[in-house]
């Protein structure tokens, strides 16, 4: 298909009405409005929003006419306005322009093979160019000091070429927006994992790549037993020594304990609910690791700002569940339509996306729907509105695939697929995912994802040394309620993420602005847990702890990931890396 697009900028609706912070303007005129030859900004927000909308409108000519939907692009553009629904980045991007490029998730292989490394280099080079970012499994390249026949030499190790990415990374500037990210992850069968667990420890090593231990169900089994397991070389596929499951694990708390890196994907987790294990097995994630992939997959994501979706009546605050069925289902229809709309970097990822057709539509804003709702997020209350809401979310999402199916057809991976299994026929093989929403939420004007608040007062650090802060609106709304001088609350609000020690702070704030400081790491485990179970893909969450927090709860926290069949876990610890992307304070890692 050919894609048409344009680089004028386009005139919107005059009847629209976008309202945007501070903050959603510096970062809209930063990364997202589109520029001239010259760098200067030539397009407005309501003008990339009508750019997106009237793009991927486009779509709705492959089909049918009896299956087109009405207006599509003016119900967009006014969803997209509302800030009701965003899609990633590389869409609000790069619809309707030159590259096109609308997918934010992509997973590449890498084979033993020197062929195999370089060639990827350049893909992941022209998709980092392009605003995606990529994930690798370097499992299956034999370990450091292996036998290298062809030259009688040695082998350099999986460690050596991830460099070689890494090194890439540090030239290529997505879309000229954003700096490239990557996944690594190695198995915790490969004879270097010892290594890799350590590889982090440096502060200046692998820093454009998030690190992941690949985790087996044997791994764990062995763990739980105490017993020892085998390490194997991918080349020969046989057994090169055994070694104490106890002692990985302890190095592995260790490391995340000390550098928040690496965290964890529990592999055959991951598998188990792979849509299309025809196509082969699952080996790695996205960068933020939500979005489990088959080689050369791409997937495109996008959110729902769950905190607009909030009635109010006599008995008090409630979810809007009609209005919030009607986005979903909007929102759908949106990234089916980006996969037909995207120019892919690579013709196989063209290929690939398109026999399974993965979207990921997720939530953002779940914080500041809790405290509309009156809900602590450390609550049990918290856990029972996150299995209502995503319960419901899936399910609708689950409908608006298989409508479009009906109307399109279904994934053409479908035959063979978990799906045909259950006789469920969708147009997506994959349709809800948890993403983070980093950029998104900042011009949603929403807390990230399903992250609690990091503090009652945020600093963000975001691309190019710009410092974001603010304090929560919902609380400056409450503490002038109760008369509370904001001014001479900042100084504490600034030293600590937590409000729960500032007794002259009334109770009922106290209560209700939980910090994620606040929330224990067997609670963020649970949470995470609850939206894994309404989840396609995989969940986006980081499990932040004070600086006080011990190896044994990271190693808890680990250990319950698994039991309650989360796909993967990241920890962090406060002050544990430099130029963290949350404080509470400009010159404090609080």
């Amino acid at each position: 298909m050919s894609v048409r697009t344009t680089t004028k900028p386009l005139r919107p609706p005059k009847s629209s009405r976008l309202r945007l912070s501070a903050h959603a303007k510096i970062v809209l005129r930063g990364r997202y409005l589109a520029k001239n030859a010259a760098g200067t900004i030539v397009e407005t927000p309501a003008q990339l929003f009508w750019r997106v909308a009237t793009d991927i409108a486009q779509a709705e000519r492959l089909y049918p006419i009896a299956g087109r939907l009405p207006h599509a692009a003016q119900r967009w553009y006014d969803c997209l306005t509302r800030l009701d629904f965003l899609p990633n980045s590389p869409a609000l991007m790069n619809a309707g322009r030159r590259l096109q490029q609308l997918s934010a998730c992509f997973v590449l292989p890498v084979e033993d093979s020197l062929g195999s490394i370089y060639d990827n280099l350049k893909h992941q080079a022209l998709i980092h160019q392009s605003g995606g970012g990529t994930g690798f499994s370097f499992s299956h390249i034999r370990p450091q000091n292996d036998l290298v026949a062809s030259s009688s030499g040695v082998a350099s190790g999986p460690i050596s070429f991830m460099r070689l990415f890494n090194l890439s990374t540090d030239v290529i500037k997505q879309g000229g927006t954003r700096r490239g990210a990557n996944m690594g992850i190695l198995r915790i069968d490969h004879p270097d994992i010892l290594d890799f667990i350590a590889l982090k420890q440096t502060s200046t090593e692998m820093t454009n790549f998030n690190l992941s231990v690949g985790i087996t169900d044997s791994f764990m089994r062995a763990l739980t037993r105490r017993r020892t397991y085998a390490l194997i070389n991918p080349r020969t596929n046989k057994p090169t020594r055994r070694v104490s499951a106890q002692l990985v694990f302890d190095r592995l708390v260790e490391a995340a304990w000390a550098s928040g890196e690496p965290g964890l994907v529990f592999l055959d987790t991951i598998n188990r609910a792979n849509p299309t294990p025809l196509l082969g097995p699952i080996e790695s994630t996205n960068p933020c690791a939500e979005q489990p992939l088959l080689a050369y997959e791409s997937c495109t994501l996008g959110s729902i700002n769950v905190a607009n979706f909030v009635s109010r009546a006599d008995a008090g605050p409630a979810i809007d569940f009609a209005r919030l069925a009607e986005t979903i289902s909007l929102a759908v229809r949106f990234l089916d339509n980006a996969i037909d709309r995207c120019r892919f970097p690579l013709p196989r990822i063209d290929h690939m996306t398109k026999q399974t057709r993965k979207i990921g539509l997720g939530i953002m804003g779940f914080a500041d729907l809790l405290i509309s709702l009156n809900i602590p997020y450390n609550s049990e209350a918290a856990l029972q509105t996150a299995k209502t809401l995503m319960e419901f979310f899936q399910s609708h999402a689950h409908f608006a695939s298989t409508e479009l199916a009906s109307e399109r057809g279904v994934f053409p991976a479908y035959r063979g697929s978990r799906l045909q299994t259950l006789h469920q026929r969708h147009r997506n093989a994959t349709v809800t995912t948890i993403a983070p929403t980093g950029s998104i939420s900042l011009i949603a004007g929403c807390s990230p994802g399903i992250e609690p608040l990091y503090g009652v007062q945020e600093v963000r650090r975001i691309m190019d040394g710009v410092v974001l802060t603010s304090l929560h609106p919902a609380f400056v709304r409450r503490a002038g309620k109760l008369g509370l001088d904001l001014a001479l609350l900042q100084p504490d609000l600034a030293a600590h993420p937590s409000i729960q020690h500032l007794t002259h702070i009334p109770e009922e704030l106290r209560r209700l602005f939980v910090t994620a400081h606040d929330v224990s790491p067997e609670h963020h485990v649970r949470m995470q847990a609850v939206f894994q179970r309404y989840s396609d893909s995989g969940v986006s969450k980081t499990i932040n702890l004070p600086a006080s927090a011990t190896k044994a709860e990271v190693a808890a926290a680990f250990l319950l990931a698994y039991q309650l069949g989360c796909k993967g876990l990241t920890v962090f610890r406060t002050g544990s890396r430099e130029g963290q992307v949350f404080s509470c304070s400009p010159t404090h890692p609080c």
